[in-house]
This record gives C-alpha cells, sequence and structure tokens, in this order.
C-alpha cells in the first residue's frame, strides 16, 4: 500500500541499506554454516560479534579493510557464476564510518522527489490506524537504519559500501546479497527496472494505483534475488544451495520477523515491520518457488515478466500460472466531490496491505484465511480545499477493495468495522437505514459516528466500500460514480 503523495508503502524507493540483514545473518549462525574460503578462519558467528568491533568509536584494522575490500572480485564472481547475470565491469567498492551511513541515510529522505510522500503517507498510516498517532515514522527509519545497516550497494555511484565498525567475518556474506545488487544493476538497470515502464512523475490515480503494486513487487525480485545468492554463497563450501537447505531460509525468515536482538525494530508498530521485512522474506519465498523450474527462471527471467503485485509474490503459483486480474477502473474522486474537496494522497491496496489490516486488527490465522481472496483495491484520502492537514482527523478516506470469495469478504468487512473502536476515541453504530440508491447494493450498508465523522462499509457486489469522515452529500456522489447501474 502505497500512494502518489506516499513513501512510506514504497520500499522499493527506501535507500537500498541491506536492511534487516543483521537479523538473517544472526539466523543463520545459529544453524551453525559452514566456514566460507573468503572468511577468516575460525570466525565468531554475526550473533557474537555483538560486543566485538560494535562500538562507536571502533575501526576495524588496516589488514581486516584489506581483506574485506580484497574479498569484492572473489564473491563477485560467485554471484555471477550462481545467477547468471554477467559481469560487465568491476564494482567500486569504500569503507564508510557510521556518520556517513546516517548522512547518506538523511540525504536520500530529505532530497529524493518522493520524499513529501513520507510525509504525507505517514498521515494516511495513521488514519487507517496502522501507526500510533504519536509515532514519528521518519525518526524510527532513521535509527533504524542506523542501527541494522549491514553494507550496501548506491546505484547511483556504483560503489559497494563496506563498514569500517564490522568485522569482515561478519560484512563477506552480506557482499553477497550486496553484490547481487551489482549485478542486476549492471545487466537490467536496477533503479529504472523496479519502476517499470509505465512510471513517470506525474500520473493520474488510476495509473498511480496501478504502478504502486507493480513497484513494490519489483523490489521483492531484488532482494529475493540477493538474499537467495547470499544462502548460496554460506552453503557453497558444503556443495550444497538454498534448494538443499530450505531451513536456512525458514530460519533467516523468522530471524527477520522475530526482529532479532534490534530495539529500534522491536518498538515499530507491527504494519512498519512486516512493510520493510516484505522484500526480503516474500521475496526469498518467492525466488525459491521460481529457483525450482530453473536458475534463468529465477534470475534473468524473471527481469523479463516480473510480477505486477504483492499477491503475485506471496503467491507464487499465481505467478506461474500468468494470472490476469481485471482493472479497477477508479473514478476521479476529487472531481466527483466537488471544488470543496481535493485529493490528498491515493495509492494501492494489495494483498499484503489487506493480509496486515486483518492481522493488526484480528489475527495472523483469520489473515491467511482472507488475504488470499483479494482481487484488487485502492484507497483516496482527501481534504477540505485550502486547509492545513494537521492530524488524520483533518482527513477523509474512500477504501475500496474487491473480492473473489464472499466469506472472506463479509469476514474482512467485520474486522474492519470492530478496529474502528481501536482507531477513534468515541464510536456509537448507527441503527441501518434505507439501502443506499444503488440497484447494485448487495446488503445495507453498516454505519457508525466517530469523533471525526461517519464511518460507512458497504458491500456492492464483490465490492467492499468503506468511506470515512465524509459528508453525505460526498458519500452519495463517490458511491454513484464507483457503483455504476
Amino acid at each position: 500500500m502505497r500512494g502518489k503523495n506516499d513513501r512510506r508503502w514504497r520500499v522499493a524507493d527506501w535507500p537500498r541499506l541491506g536492511l534487516c540483514l543483521l537479523f538473517a545473518l544472526t539466523a543463520v549462525a545459529q544453524q551453525n554454516p559452514p566456514e566460507h574460503p573468503t572468511q577468516p578462519t575460525d570466525p565468531a558467528p554475526p550473533a557474537a560479534q555483538e560486543q566485538k568491533g560494535t562500538a562507536p568509536d571502533h575501526h576495524i584494522s588496516a589488514e581486516e579493510a584489506k581483506q574485506l575490500l580484497g574479498a569484492v572480485d572473489e564473491v563477485l564472481k560467485f554471484d555471477s557464476k550462481d545467477t547468471g547475470l554477467a559481469i560487465k565491469t568491476e564494482v567500486k567498492r569504500q569503507l564508510i564510518d557510521r556518520d556517513k551511513v546516517q548522512s547518506y541515510i538523511e540525504k536520500q529522505m530529505r532530497e529524493d522527489e518522493d520524499a513529501q510522500r513520507l510525509k504525507n503517507g505517514e498521515m494516511v498510516l495513521k488514519k487507517f490506524g496502522l501507526v500510533p498517532r504519536d509515532f514519528d515514522v521518519d525518526s524510527f527509519l532513521v535509527q533504524l537504519m542506523r542501527e541494522q545497516v549491514a553494507g550496501y550497494y548506491d546505484p547511483q555511484t556504483r560503489f559497494v559500501n563496506l563498514l569500517d565498525w564490522l568485522p569482515p567475518e561478519t560484512q563477506i556474506p552480506v557482499l553477497a546479497h550486496e553484490l547481487t545488487h551489482a549485478l542486476q544493476d549492471q545487466n537490467f538497470g536496477m533503479e529504472k527496472w523496479v519502476k517499470g515502464p509505465n512510471h513517470k512523475k506525474k500520473m493520474s490515480p488510476a495509473e498511480t494505483i496501478a504502478d504502486d503494486e507493480s513497484s513494490v513487487a519489483r523490489h521483492a525480485v531484488l532482494e529475493g534475488q540477493a538474499m537467495a545468492v547470499m544462502i548460496d554463497y554460506m552453503l557453497a563450501p558444503l556443495g550444497k544451495s538454498l534448494a538443499d537447505a530450505p531451513q536456512i531460509a525458514d530460519a533467516m525468515e523468522a530471524g527477520m520477523s522475530q526482529g532479532g536482538d534490534s530495539p529500534v525494530f522491536n518498538k515499530a508498530p507491527l504494519y512498519l515491520q512486516r512493510v520493510l521485512i516484505f522484500p526480503y522474506t516474500y521475496g526469498l519465498d518467492f525466488e525459491r518457488a521460481l529457483l525450482k523450474k530453473g536458475k534463468s527462471n529465477a534470475y534473468a527471467g524473471v527481469f523479463k515478466r516480473p510480477p505486477q503485485n504483492t499477491r503475485e509474490v506471496m503467491e507464487p503459483s499465481v505467478y506461474l500460472a500468468e494470472e490476469k486480474l481485471a482493472p479497477l477502473n477508479p473514478p476521479d474522486v476529487a472531481a466527483t466531490m466537488g471544488k470543496d474537496w481535493e485529493m490528498y494522497d491515493v495509492g494501492s491496496i494489495g494483498e499484503f496491505d489487506v493480509a496486515m489490516i486483518a492481522e493488526q486488527f484480528a489475527n495472523s490465522a483469520i489473515s491467511k484465511t482472507i488475504y488470499p481472496a483479494w482481487r484488487g483495491g485502492y484507497y483516496y484520502a482527501v481534504r477540505k480545499k485550502g486547509t492545513e492537514t494537521k492530524g488524520p482527523g483533518d482527513l477523509g478516506l474512500i477504501f475500496v477493495t474487491r473480492w473473489a470469495e464472499p466469506a472472506a469478504q463479509a469476514t474482512f468487512a467485520k474486522l474492519y468495522a470492530e478496529s474502528l473502536k481501536k482507531r477513534y476515541a468515541d464510536v456509537q453504530a448507527v441503527p441501518p437505514g434505507p439501502a443506499p440508491d444503488s440497484a447494485n447494493a448487495a446488503v445495507l450498508p453498516t454505519q457508525w459516528k466517530t469523533n471525526e465523522g461517519n464511518v460507512l462499509v458497504e458491500t456492492h457486489g464483490d465490492m467492499l466500500v468503506v468511506f470515512e469522515s465524509l459528508d453525505e452529500a460526498s458519500v452519495a456522489k463517490v458511491r454513484a460514480a464507483l457503483i455504476k447501474p
């Protein structure tokens, strides 16, 4: 879920910093992976390095730096052989300190053309109730990246950046991950590819909604491939690979989901935790499924036919079956509502978003029974024209999802309605009134009064439509545009 003015969902556009790789490496260390020839003899596992080499004023020795920088070429050759992606040029490398890492993070978040998206998106997250209203997403991201970065490839400078405070035995496996990004970049132009052929600076709401899911799915390909190669690299001394040791991937995913020993990550809202690790966990599972069809399908092949949405990443069988979802054709909500309203944000509601809403406001078991029935979704956030948005209460929300199974649709509608008590300070049910003026209205709407205006949860055929904090006249206009006779 991300929108036109929204960086929060756009994992694909966040700085590519090896996020959560320390979690993953700790999980692998607990599975006793073999020693690799490029690593120092008798290395301590990453988990044991917590006290060694992590003090703010610590720097690795000149000999360790030489060993680490020198490993780049050998690891790059391994990655190329493992993926089938050609080495087209030498990869530049450098050591950087903590201050340079933080400066890079802050610069990316400040100067990126989509920087305002993070601010607007944070407000919409809070309106949905997925992030507490007093939570600062911007500060959280900087703190987490500073805490968990384990090296990164910068596609703008084409440098692989290694850390001058972590020992080589911790960073060399990360090299296998980050140098996969270098190969992806050399062969397919990573930044351009992840945005897709239809991405442009100014897009209509319908184009933005379609672009949202595509870019997040493509980013999962990038990270899933890099995770798979890292596992292959660590298992190579045993003559094994990811296909032979699925428990290693399972341990990595569990380690990342649990947050390891990361205080910053563990204190984050559930949605942010999941959206940050989505490309790594689901991306890895996606690659595992494709590898069963052959390496050419899992690497170069998927660049030529990338997944279109989070559904295809979460359910690789759907991707392999080449499912085609009918477009939702959303209306121009801002124009429909009239001159008193303006668009604040618009974006997709993907299968991943539905899964997370269900997990947060119900539980993971219910979520798993619901999200496979998702078949499309989007949201519009609007505000009164000429007003400053000081908080989520200043926004109106239209939230549309399409479903393949009525039972899943009804379950999601119920749990979303029940979530209102957790999201608003004052919630009162309104007795059902006359059916809306629509021949396609399958059931009466359910309505509540809250301290931020009315909320309606309506079922119209295979569509579930939610209106929040909008006046009756605006709801009627948008409903008429959404539900065609």
